[in-house]
């Protein structure tokens, strides 16, 4: 997804969870720099990493990073 900003949910589940970026980072195997990345939507996380933060959050993929209508198939 380079160049492409995404829309998610990461930063409004984490703030439910009340958990720093950086423990988000320590739970998911990933730097603090990557949750910051992702929050903004200019980092889009492999499927390995949606699921993983999704688990962390205590919701699903789906939920995290809903597709809108102007997303590609």
């Amino acid at each position: 997804m380079t160049g492409t900003r995404r829309d998610n949910r990461v930063r409004e589940f984490r703030k439910q969870m009340r958990i720093t970026q950086a423990e988000l980072g320590a739970q998911v195997g990933v730097s603090r720099q990557s949750i910051v990345s992702t929050e903004k939507g200019d980092y889009a996380p492999s499927v390995y990493l949606a699921l993983r933060l999704a688990r962390a959050l205590g919701t699903t993929v789906e939920d995290l990073f809903p597709l809108t209508e102007e997303d590609p198939a």
